[in-house]
């Protein structure tokens, strides 16, 4: 994967969009500051200039039909967790794809695809990593970074590199042959999902539950099994994890 710098743009993934034709995937661009980072639903992403990784990959993913995009976001976030276990340490994955280390928040991912009715043209994975930030002013509720983890600072453009190698190993499980696998290593990898009930907030019948991880679709849809023995599905949105 090509690895470009951007002194600074406004979002990566959007200097992505603008660019695209001229570019050919797979590419991963990052910017030393970005100064309009998006988030899930329209939230900001708050990043101090030459602190952090804030990338965008542009991704060509051959043979996954849109019903099965989720597998890219898996394979994206599990690059990141690769990323951060090579740094030593002990990442997860927030469904659908934040990066968790313990009930922290260390990375954001957001995905966007250009969809045909049978095939996805392309995808662009946001993915914004704080590495050396050690103070955060936004009202985000539970950020950290890595450096605050292992008192160590990190140099960017080698963490930008480190990524797209770990992009591009997780991409080649795309393959229908390894699917299943890379399934599997997410859910290994999800947050929350070691059989415990947890607090929920059910955004669709407005109310606090107490369930436990019970799968993720193929789809990116999360089943929830409830304390009464009852099983809820939710997609985006739907549901919020109570910290």
């Amino acid at each position: 994967m090509i690895v470009k710098e951007l002194l600074s743009a406004t979002s990566t993934n959007t200097w992505l969009a603008e660019n695209r034709q001229i570019l050919t995937p797979p590419i991963l661009v990052y910017a030393l500051a970005q100064t309009a980072g998006r988030g899930q639903r329209g939230n900001s992403w708050e990043s101090e200039p030459g602190k952090n990784l804030t990338a965008s990959a542009l991704l060509d993913p051959v043979g996954v039909l849109p019903r099965h995009q989720f597998f890219i976001s898996e394979a994206v976030a599990l690059a990141v967790v690769d990323l951060l276990v090579e740094a030593g340490v002990n990442a997860r994955v927030k469904w659908p794809n934040d990066i968790y280390v313990a009930d922290r928040k260390i990375c954001g991912i957001l995905i966007e695809h250009a969809i045909l009715p049978d095939s996805i043209m392309y995808s662009i994975a946001g993915i914004g990593v704080n590495i050396n930030q050690t103070r955060f002013i936004s009202d985000a509720p539970n950020p950290v970074s890595l450096a605050q983890i292992t008192g160590r600072s990190y140099d960017i453009p080698e963490m930008a590199a480190r990524l797209s190698r770990c992009i591009d190993r997780r991409m080649e499980m795309l393959h229908p042959s390894r699917r299943d696998g890379l399934h599997a290593e997410f859910m290994q990898t999800l947050w929350r999902a070691d059989g415990a009930l947890y607090p929920f907030f059910d955004r669709l019948a407005s109310e606090r539950i107490d369930a436990r991880i019970e799968g993720v679709a193929p789809d990116g849809t999360l089943t929830l099994s409830l304390s009464d023995g009852s099983s809820r599905s939710y997609a985006f949105k739907e549901i919020e994890f109570l910290l």
